[in-house]
């Protein structure tokens, strides 16, 4: 298996996800704008959002699927599709009942999450009736994360890419087309989520049937498998989700802020997500596996290179995308959301708010390359003390950094960590001697750190003065937008190249 041709098919895939994203966000903010209806929303959606993170693509695609390829490995077919059988049977009825109790105590959870919603009766009553709507959403999750598992450990990566495709043609369709038919018409955007949720699992149900694991029901919660994917569950909760639970805790200071700013914070990190799924969460899916069969293979120098290669990637890509973010702030934000009810302080306020985050971006991405080193030799403790260190840090900055930056505080106090756990990921690897770097590192940063200076020569006079792009024409936005990342593309790799960079330098192979 061609690591890299793989990786250009996941993050094909993710690009289709992000775009139709980008319209997504732009179908809302003309609709609804940055206020209150969409501070409910966004604060009810991401409660349902972050369990999804802990109980399905988070930790227990990080416990499952390393131990899964070690059952395919290491153990008959009959065996591993009874661990399929009965982890999917538990996890189901696990799940079910949290979905339940979500719905029950979404009054609780909203006087928990965001109290500052509490004094205004009207907007903490929304709040609650859209997460009820949108709270059965962690259950179709967490059922999808468990066959992109599966079908990932079976190399099949590009369904489980497109999946997320589903979720933002629900959003588009609803907002355009149904929203007129509720009242308020904002309660389309939980239904949306709702409907997203099951259409993502039906697509990956004839996928499963065809590689024959479908799974069926068996209950049977002692069984040693079942034991120990829970086990290693149990703490990766924490351990790979500590930014959601950071951007959770964020919500909770952000409640007490203007009205606005959790809508900035949302659209912000919705641009910094573009970058983070299209090379970090592509990577780290591809990886994990590879990585885990590496090591059920007793493999060390496969494993220290496929990590190479990961890291290598992903500061080539991310730094020019961190750099463009910061930059290009205004450009980006007013030419996607700067429509309807969405000003131009809304633009102002919310490019705050990503260049913030941008200071972390390749910190963010760098984590889901390191912390798979770890779940990939199924040692859950060391993630999960880094996780702890880093979830205390992030909120001192907060407490630090609200005042005098207000919203754009909490970005930089989520970047800020993401570093600070990458750094302390890769200290362990080393220390463990899990990863060694190959040769010419030196020389390949100081090339990197070239290019990336021509970049914002380029970007610096292209752009312009921000000000022209708050009153210019949406058309005209577009082009020039287009046309300045072009450019910025162009330039970065034309230095590169001239540099000696080479595609076939980055090719890497996995085993199937």
């Amino acid at each position: 298996m061609n690591l890299l041709r793989t990786l250009a098919t996941v993050s094909s895939m993710t690009l289709l996800s992000r775009v139709l994203g980008f319209v997504r966000d732009f179908v809302i903010a003309r609709t609804f704008g940055a206020g209150m209806l969409t501070d409910a929303f966004f604060v009810a959606f991401r409660l349902p959002n972050l369990l999804r993170r802990l109980f399905a693509e988070g930790a227990f695609s990080q416990a499952f699927v390393p131990l899964l390829a070690e059952y395919r490995n290491q153990r008959s077919a009959d065996e591993t599709r009874q661990l399929v059988d009965r982890v999917a049977t538990l996890l189901f009825m696990i799940v079910l009942v949290v979905a339940a109790l979500g719905v029950i105590g979404a009054p609780l959870l909203i006087y928990a999450t965001a109290p500052g919603f509490v004094p205004d009766a009207d907007k903490f009553g929304l709040t609650v009736t859209l997460t009820r709507i949108a709270f059965p959403y962690i259950l179709f999750m967490s059922m999808v994360a468990l066959a992109a598992g599966i079908l990932n450990t079976w190399s099949r990566f590009a369904l489980p890419a497109f999946t997320p495709v589903l979720l933002n043609l629900s959003f588009i369709g609803m907002a355009l087309f149904a929203a007129p038919y509720f009242d308020p018409p904002v309660l389309v955007l939980s239904w949306a989520v709702f409907l997203g949720g099951l259409l993502q699992l039906a697509i990956q149900l004839p996928a499963l049937r065809r590689i024959g694991m479908l799974p069926r029901f068996d209950f049977a919660p002692g069984d040693p498998g079942v034991r120990r994917v829970f086990k290693l569950m149990a703490p990766a909760v924490l351990g790979v989700s500590v930014s959601q639970v950071s951007l959770l805790i964020n919500t909770i200071f952000a409640s007490f802020l203007v009205a606005g700013s959790v809508s900035w914070l949302y659209y912000a990190d919705r641009l910094m997500e573009f970058p983070a799924g299209l090379l970090g969460a592509a990577l780290g899916t591809i990886l994990l596996p590879s990585l885990a069969r590496a090591h059920a293979s007793d493999d060390p120098q496969a494993f220290s290179a496929l990590l190479d290669w990961g890291l290598r990637l992903t500061f080539m890509l991310t730094l020019p995308a961190a750099v463009s973010l910061a930059m290009l702030g205004v450009p980006l934000i007013a030419t996607l959301f700067q429509h309807g009810a969405f000003t131009a302080a809304d633009v102002l306020q919310t490019r705050l708010a990503l260049v913030a985050y941008s200071i972390g971006l390749t910190g963010m991405i760098l984590v889901k390359i390191l912390a798979p080193g770890f779940y990939a030799r199924q040692n859950i403790k060391t993630p999960v003390k880094i996780a702890l260190l880093t979830l205390v840090a992030t909120q001192a900055m907060n407490l630090a950094f609200i005042v005098p930056f207000k919203h754009a505080g909490l970005a930089l106090s989520i970047g800020l960590a993401a570093c600070l756990n990458a750094a302390l990921l890769y200290y362990g690897l080393r220390q463990r001697k899990h990863y060694t770097p190959s040769p010419g590192w030196g020389l390949f940063l100081l090339k990197i750190m070239l290019a990336l200076a021509v970049l914002v020569a380029t970007l610096w006079f292209g752009m312009g003065k921000e000000a022209d792009w708050l009153v210019a024409p949406a058309l005209e936005r577009v082009a020039r937008l287009a046309g300045l990342v072009g450019a910025g593309m162009a330039v970065y790799l034309a230095v590169l190249w001239l540099l000696g960079f080479r595609l076939n330098d980055f090719r890497q192979r996995g085993s199937t």
